[in-house]
């Protein structure tokens, strides 16, 4: 497990990456062999990048646009592949856990309430079954998972073979968006101040000016100049106004905060420690020492000086920075066009569920989220279960990302993997060894464009956006990875016994607490969340530590991540 703190070297490298390359001469040709056929797939302890090419490290994101064989069965298969067909894997449980409504502690811990779904050890909410109350349909059965093939019973190992491990699903994200910029060769951007809040700096913020650019009064009180006491002049210095004339020895002026010092002047002496007698001559009441209070030009910095490398993300205090070392602009990394697709034909988008009919819950919920991971998201179009449709979305958009919800199974109307089939596009992941969410997909469209197929139920949903479109947002807008961490988890959770599973937690006295509602069809539990825990196969006891992926809304706050 990760210890709090601690950053793979591979995350920063990334970073790295994706800056050089705003910064690289022009194009060059790219040399890709990509992975032998004896490639046995993803490398469980290596998921970094390969630092000096541009394919992917012998940990296997799959194969090249150049690899006309790639390797059969992998993450990074073709859909030339002649190997297992997608209807060879039959419907998987999203999990073995219980069922819902067992016994278990709802305790939220000491300082915090409970939001009334605190999971105990035996009454944790068990992922639902394919068509246990969907909010979307499609998400139900899984490429490659666990199960029985139709007609077939028994087991498939082969199947659940092809699904990529959850950690190395999201290295391979993460090298697909390096090979991505590589292809693309974006060009920094210059944004308004106002428009520039989380993106990452592509050039250093270097001091237009001195800060402060002329001496100035640190406190509202009098500028004096040598002993007192002072004779007060009637005209006082406010900030904003033209240079006042010269003090000279005995006089004093009135003076507010961040006004311009008189010339001369060897003190400012605040408001509470001055007082005026019958003649109005100021007094000290405590001693006056040369300089005090005045802040000097060029205390902060001289223009000229490197305030915050490349590479900074452009928070709320950057940007305040920025405007007063004179920068009205600021050079970034563009955000990463992302288009969503919504399929499904029961889907509503307004009024009560009704007649077989229930509630798009992922066209409100994924803009926002995709905003707060740095993607511009340019389009929100509802496709419905429309082949054509689907296809010509898909193959018209100029996004770096496309994603779907729903239609990633193999269903009548679970049209993602035909289409991708029939337009050329390359698989890198299909399916992850993660509940809820194991039947989510990646793909190269082309070079510099992707596709990310995210399951239909909402949790599962969530749970593709955090495995596949996190890490390749992430990489794309050259942002930096986040901490790792890890906490106790104050009950035990149940596991499944080859996957990793996902499960929403409150954050309670240097623990975590699992919360109930955690079905893939569920967003009750995520609701209340303030991260996921990753919860290895086998599941944990209680007091054993889990890695925590932060929701964006709990460590930056709903104002910053989502505008």
């Amino acid at each position: 497990m990760v210890s709090p703190g601690t950053r793979a070297d591979d995350e920063d490298l990334g970073v790295e990456e994706a800056l050089a390359l705003l910064r690289e001469s022009p194009r060059r040709p790219q040399e890709d062999p990509g992975p032998s056929h004896g490639d046995p797939g993803p490398s469980h302890g290596d998921p970094g990048p390969s630092h000096g090419g541009s394919g992917p490290s012998q940990g296997g994101s799959g194969p090249s646009h150049g690899d006309p064989r790639p390797s059969h069965g992998g993450p990074g298969s073709s859909y030339g592949d002649p190997g297992p067909s997608h209807g060879d894997a039959g419907p998987a449980h999203e999990g073995p856990g219980p069922a819902r409504g067992g016994p278990g502690s709802s305790r939220g811990g000491p300082g915090g309430p409970s939001h009334g779904n605190v999971a105990g050890s035996r009454g944790e909410s068990g992922p639902s079954h394919r068509g246990s109350d969907p909010a979307h349909r499609g998400s139900g059965t899984s490429q490659g998972a666990p199960g029985s093939s139709p007609g077939a019973p028994g087991s498939s190992p082969g199947a659940h073979h092809r699904a990529t491990p959850w950690p190395d699903a999201r290295a391979v994200a993460e090298r697909a968006a390096r090979s991505a910029a590589r292809a693309a060769r974006r060009e920094p951007v210059s944004m308004p101040l106002d428009e520039a809040l989380g993106l990452t700096l592509a050039a250093p913020l270097t001091a237009l000016t001195d800060l402060p650019s002329f001496d100035t009064s640190a406190m509202d009180g009098w500028a004096v100049a040598g002993p007192g006491p002072w004779a007060v002049r009637d005209e006082g210095v406010l900030a904003g106004h033209a240079e006042p004339a010269p003090l000279t020895d005995g006089e004093a002026a009135r003076i507010a905060t961040g006004a311009r010092i008189p010339p001369d002047t060897t003190a400012v002496l605040r408001t509470e420690h001055g007082r005026t007698d019958d003649r109005g001559r100021l007094h000290p009441v405590r001693g006056v020492v040369h300089g005090q209070d005045i802040r000097p030009r060029g205390q902060e910095c001289r223009g000229g000086d490197q305030l915050l490398p490349l590479g900074t993300l452009a928070t709320p205090p950057v940007l305040g920075l920025a405007a007063a070392a004179g920068y009205d602009t600021l050079t970034a990394v563009p955000r990463p066009r992302v288009d969503v697709l919504v399929l499904g034909d029961e889907l509503l988008t307004g009024g009560l569920p009704h007649d077989g009919l229930i509630r798009d819950a992922l066209g409100p919920l994924l803009p926002p989220w995709l905003r707060a991971l740095g993607a511009e998201v340019r389009t929100v179009r509802r496709i419905g279960d429309d082949a054509g449709a689907l296809e010509r979305a898909v193959t018209t958009s100029d996004a770096d990302l496309v994603v779907t919800t729903g239609g990633t199974a193999a269903g009548p109307v679970d049209h993602v993997h035909p289409i991708l089939r029939r337009i050329g596009a390359e698989l890198l992941v299909d399916g992850v060894k993660v509940r809820p969410g194991h039947p989510m997909l990646l793909a190269r469209l082309k070079d510099d464009q992707h596709l990310v197929g995210l399951p239909g139920n909402p949790l599962a949903a969530v749970s593709g956006l955090i495995t596949l479109a996190e890490p390749l947002l992430r990489t794309l807008a050259a942002r930096p990875a986040p901490e790792r961490y890890a906490l106790p988890l104050r009950d035990a959770v149940h596991g499944h016994p080859h996957d990793t599973r996902l499960v929403p937690v409150v954050l309670r006295d240097e623990g975590a607490v699992p919360l109930h509602y955690n079905g893939p069809a569920m967003l009750r539990g995520i609701a209340a969340a303030d991260a996921l825990a990753v919860v290895p196969p086998g599941g944990t006891r209680s007091g054993q530590e889990a890695e925590l992926l932060d929701l964006p809304w709990a460590t930056a706050g709903i104002g910053v991540c989502f505008t």
